[in-house]
This record gives C-alpha cells, structure tokens and sequence, in this order.
C-alpha cells in the first residue's frame, strides 16, 4: 500500500474547486455567446488581409473596401514605408521599456514637435493608442470632486476614462450645447474642476461636434475641453482648437498610437500622471517614424486630403443622403440582424462594408459605416452607390 504524500489530500481536494471553476467560466461564456448570438450582437474575427490600396480579400474573395480608416491611403504609401523600414532596420522592432525608464527615443520626440506643431500647441505627448491616451489622459486631470461632462455618443474610451477618474460623469445630448450649458449651469458649483469630452468627428455618425459653441459654454463655466480628433486628423480639421487635443496615429497617418497636444505644462504633468503612458512601453519607434512621415505628407499635399469628403459627398448625394461631413457615412439600417444581412450582400458583390451594431451604436441604429478615402476611385465609389440603390437602399 503506498505511504501518502503529506498534503496530498489538500492538494486533491484542492484541484476540484479549481476545476468546478473553470466550468462554471465556460458555462457562464457559453451562455453569454448565447444571448449575444440571438440578438445577431455576438462578434467575430474573419481573417482579411488588406492592400494594395482599397484591395481586401477574404478566402478566394477579392473585395474593395470601405471599411478601413485610412483615410488618406498613408498606411501602404512607399515613402511611410520606407521611413518605418528605416528606423526598424536602425533602432530594432521595440522600444524597450516605458520611455521613463529606457529614455525618450529622438523619433518620438521629433514626432511630438511636429504634432504640437500641427496643431499650434507648445508641446505634445504619444501614447501607446488613442485608447490607451484617454485612459490616461482624463484620471490625470481629474478626481473624485470634479465633473466630467461626455457627448452621449463620444466614444468608448472617453467614457472609460471618464469612469477611471472617479470623478462624477455625466451625458450631454449628441452636439446639445444647451443641455450642456444646462448641466453645468446646475452642477458646475459643486465640483472644482470640469472636464467636457467631445469627437471633432464623431466615428460612427461621421458628423463634426460644434465646437466654437461648446468653447464658449466651456469659458463660461471655467470647464476644460477635450476634444478627441482621432477621425479629423488631416480631413477635417478647420475651426476651432480645444486646449486638448488628442488623437490617433492610426488612421489617416496609416501607423499606430496616441497623443495629446497642449501647453507644455498639461503635457509635463502628463509623464507624470497618466498611468497608460508612466507605466507601459513606449510606442516601437518603427510605428513613430512612419507616422512622421505621414504627417508630413498630410501637411504638404492638401489635395491629398480634400479627396475623402469630396468623395463622401458626392456618394450621400447620390443616395439622397444628408450631405457627408466627414469621410465618414452611416447607412442606418435599424436592426442588428438586418444590417448584417445587408453587409453579407454588399460582400457578395464585392464591397467590404462592415455592420456596425450596438453596444457600439445605440439600440436600434444599426448600420453600414462607410469609409472613403483618398485611395478609392471615383469608379469604386459609384458602384457601391449602385450596389446599395440595387438592394433598395436610396437613390434618387
């Protein structure tokens, strides 16, 4: 008879909890995939590879897409390349560590000269993604006696930083300045500092916040204001400027990352205080290199980035759509279910036009999001009209 292990009977005892707990974790994602399956809301990954251009496939599927937030087709453009292979060939695939720790690389500080430039700001700031800089961005401003005040359809990471902060979080109306005037006018007395969270652009609607205005209202309350450019950047970036710009590398700059742009004392506190940028690793200074060089491009050819509107707009007025804004425009659909059917006819003639459905989108406003850019064809563009007119979608 084999003398027992001491402790092995804990450690049998041990291993059944372990597993009745892995169980339950697959029975609960199980049935969660469930649900979300029987609101057409569960999500998917379908290999696509992308490039040249608007080219996409999928399987033996050859599709253009309008998908794709590059807007100014920068992410295959030979020069960007060049420049991500350059620094790649000379400074390795990684940056190593936080830039607190290993150093401030010279490209991403020469990047952050040319935003801060871009954007007539003393000094800027790169984050790992545009995600990743709100997150850090609003917690490092703000705490448990200020108020945040978020466009109801701002994006998911404006929220998520809002909610981070422990600060008190309140929704203003879609591009409502008179109930954002309301709301601070009722609240702004009982907090210390206010923070209003809005898109230039907003990514699903494709329509541009009124900023002039929400500045006013903001100077009236002594409120900060953010305003998240991620979609703007090169395309739509006349008028006003907030005293927080942030944004993204990865769309019309074809790269990857995030930033701010403000004066040099906001972007000093940031290395400080912004968690996502003091304690994660600093941006590959391939990603870095190839968005300075898109950047450049951006700010020397002009026509480059007049395309995409240009396009989107003669798009909507052929469907008899409200004029485009933005590169930027949603086909509402309604329904989950019926937007899905709608890209998976779109796909089989040869368009990649994702559905875009909720918790993305409000309940009930499902739709196609259509993405120009400068690297689409006049030719491309009035075939997807004519696909979309074809399956009863508009037209006049």
């Amino acid at each position: 008879m084999p003398i027992p292990t001491p402790g092995s009977d804990s450690k049998a005892a041990e291993s059944k909890p372990a597993d009745s707990a892995s169980a339950s974790l697959d029975a609960f994602a199980r049935r969660t995939l469930a649900d979300l399956e029987t609101r057409a809301l569960r999500r998917r990954l379908v290999e696509t590879e992308r490039g040249p251009g608007t080219a996409a496939r999928r399987g033996a599927r050859s599709l253009v897409s309008f998908s794709c937030n590059d807007y100014l087709g920068l992410s295959d453009d030979p020069r960007v390349i060049a420049a991500g292979q350059e620094a790649l060939a000379r400074y390795g695939a990684g940056a190593g560590a936080s830039r607190l720790v290993t150093g401030n690389h010279p490209v991403l500080a020469a990047l952050e000269g040319r935003l801060a430039a871009h954007k007539g700001k003393a000094a800027a700031l790169v984050f790992g993604s545009g995600y990743m800089a709100n997150l850090g961005i609003v917690p490092a401003l703000t705490g448990s006696k200020d108020l945040v005040l978020v466009d109801a359809l701002g994006h998911s990471c404006l929220f998520a930083g809002a909610q981070i902060s422990g600060a008190t979080m309140l929704r203003f109306r879609h591009n409502d300045v008179e109930h954002l005037r309301a709301i601070l006018s009722a609240r702004r007395g009982r907090h210390e500092r206010a923070l209003i969270l809005t898109e230039r652009v907003f990514s699903m609607d494709g329509d541009r916040a009124p900023l002039d205005d929400i500045l006013a209202v903001a100077a009236e309350h002594e409120a900060w204001t953010l305003v998240d450019d991620a979609h703007g950047l090169g395309v739509v970036e006349a008028g006003a400027r907030a005293p927080l710009e942030m944004g993204t590398l990865s769309k019309t700059l074809g790269s990857y990352g995030g930033y701010l742009c403000a004066s040099q004392a906001v972007i000093d506190l940031m290395t400080s205080r912004a968690r996502s940028f003091v304690y994660t690793t600093g941006l590959p200074p391939a990603s870095a290199a190839a968005a300075l060089r898109a950047l450049e491009i951006v700010e020397a050819e002009p026509e480059r980035a007049a395309r995409p509107l240009a396009l989107a707009r003669g798009f909507t007025a052929r469907l008899g759509l409200p004029e485009a804004a933005s590169p930027i425009v949603p086909i509402l659909v309604g329904e989950a279910a019926a937007a899905l059917a709608l890209s998976a006819a779109l796909e089989a003639r040869g368009f990649l036009v994702v559905a875009i459905r909720p918790p993305t989108v409000p309940a009930g406003t499902a739709r196609l999001r259509v993405a120009f850019s400068a690297a689409h064809t006049q030719d491309q563009v009035d075939a997807l009209a004519e696909a979309l007119i074809d399956l009863g979608m508009g037209g006049v």
